[in-house]
C-alpha cells in the first residue's frame, strides 16, 4: 500500500520588521539613508520621512531613534534622510555661511533621497540654515504645497538660509511663515538654561497631549515673536516653556524670563487652498528627546497630523528601540566627538 507523505506547509517569508501581508516599504534601501519597515500597529501602511540636517542639536541621532519608535511600536514605515558631505558621509559639521572673502568657494548642502518625499504621508523636519540646489528644493516645496501634514522640530523654523522657491499670490513664502514663526533670539541663557514644558490648561484634552506629562529639556526657550506680541493668527499654543536656572529637571524658574510658547499647531493653506496640519516644537534636540513626555508628544503629533487622533492612547510605547546615548549639543565638534559617519552608523 502506498503511503502518501504528509502535506508540507511552507512558512511565509516575512521581511524583518514587517508583518506578513503588510504593504512593502515604499523606499528602496540605500547607503545614504535609512529605512525602517513598519509592521503591526495603527500606522501600518503609512510612511513617515524624517529629515536630519542640522549642525547643532544632533538630529542625526534623534531622527533614527524616532524612526525606530514609530516603526517598531506603532507600525509606520519610516525613512531617515540626512545632510551629507562630498564623500557621501552624514556630516553635521558642514558650514552654513560662506567664509568672508571666500564666498565663491561655499558649497551647497545635499540631502540624498529627498525625492522620496513624494512617497511620504507625513514628514518630520529637523534641519538648520540649509542652502540646497534647486533640484533638491523642488521636492520640499512640492511636499509643503501638497496639503500633507508635517512636524518641525527646534531649528527647522530657520531651516533655510533664504526664502523658499515657493510663491502664493505672487509672494515668496518662508519656512518660518509656514510653521508659525522663526527663531529671533534665545529667551534665556544659551547652553546654560533648561526648559520646563507646561501644558496650556485650556488645551490639556487635545489629542496631541494625550498621556503627555513632565516635559523638560536641556535646550533654552526660543523667542519667535517680538516682545509684547504673540503667535501669529491661526497658531494655537499647546505647551509653554518656562526657562529654568541651570540644567537639572526640577530646577528653579528664571524669575526674569516669562514662559513663551514652545509647542503649537496650525493649518497651512497651500496655493491650491488645501489645508495641511502642522505641528511645531522649538524643543526637540537629541538630548531633549530623552524626555518621555516630549517623545510622546511628537509621536502623538504624527497620529494627529495624519488625522488618526482616535487611535492615540496614553500608554502606547515610546520606549527606545536599542541604545540611545546622544551627544551634547553645540559646535565644538572635536570636543563633543561629532564627526562624519556613514548613514549606517546611526541605525
Amino acid at each position: 500500500m502506498r503511503i502518501t507523505p504528509p502535506l508540507r506547509v511552507l512558512a511565509p517569508i516575512v521581511t524583518a520588521g514587517m508583518a506578513f501581508g503588510a504593504d512593502p516599504h515604499p523606499v528602496p534601501d540605500g547607503e545614504q539613508w535609512l529605512t525602517y519597515p513598519g509592521g503591526d500597529g495603527p500606522g501600518a501602511g503609512k510612511h513617515v520621512v524624517l529629515i536630519a540636517a542640522d549642525q547643532e542639536y544632533r538630529s542625526e541621532q534623534a531622527m533614527p531613534m524616532l524612526a525606530g519608535v514609530l516603526s517598531k511600536h506603532h507600525g509606520f514605515h519610516c525613512t531617515v534622510l540626512f545632510g551629507v558631505n562630498e564623500d557621501g558621509l552624514v556630516d553635521p559639521t558642514l558650514p552654513v555661511y560662506p567664509e568672508k572673502g571666500k564666498e565663491s568657494e561655499f558649497k551647497e548642502h545635499h540631502i540624498p533621497g529627498i525625492e522620496h518625499l513624494a512617497k511620504a504621508d507625513l514628514v518630520i523636519f529637523f534641519h538648520r540654515l540649509l542652502t540646497l540646489p534647486d533640484d533638491e528644493m523642488k521636492p520640499i516645496v512640492d511636499y509643503l504645497d501638497s496639503g500633507k501634514p508635517f512636524i518641525a522640530l527646534r531649528t527647522a523654523n530657520h531651516g533655510f538660509r533664504g526664502k523658499l522657491p515657493y510663491e502664493i499670490d505672487g509672494k515668496k513664502v518662508g519656512f518660518g511663515e509656514i510653521v508659525g514663526g522663526a527663531f529671533m533670539s534665545h529667551h534665556g541663557n544659551w547652553s546654560r538654561d533648561s526648559t520646563r514644558g507646561d501644558i496650556v490648561p485650556a488645551m490639556k484634552d487635545h489629542p496631541i497631549l494625550t498621556g503627555v506629562k513632565d516635559i523638560w529639556g536641556t535646550t533654552d526657550v526660543y523667542r519667535t515673536f517680538k516682545e509684547g506680541e504673540g503667535l501669529p493668527e491661526g497658531c494655537t499654543a499647546l505647551v509653554h516653556g518656562q526657562p529654568l536656572i541651570g540644567r537639572e529637571q526640577g530646577g528653579a524658574d528664571n524669575p526674569d524670563k516669562e514662559p513663551l510658547p514652545v509647542v503649537w499647531f496650525k493649518n497651512w493653506k497651500t496655493s491650491n487652498d488645501k489645508e495641511a496640519r502642522v505641528l511645531h516644537s522649538t524643543m526637540g534636540s537629541a538630548k531633549d528627546l530623552r524626555n518621555p513626555g516630549l517623545r510622546r508628544l511628537v509621536v502623538n503629533g504624527v497620529y494627529w497630523g495624519l488625522e488618526m487622533e482616535d487611535q492615540i492612547t496614553p500608554d502606547s510605547s515610546v520606549d527606545y528601540v536599542g541604545k540611545y546615548e546622544p551627544l551634547d549639543s553645540g559646535f565644538a565638534y572635536e570636543k563633543l566627538g561629532v564627526k562624519p559617519h556613514p548613514a549606517s552608523h546611526y541605525r
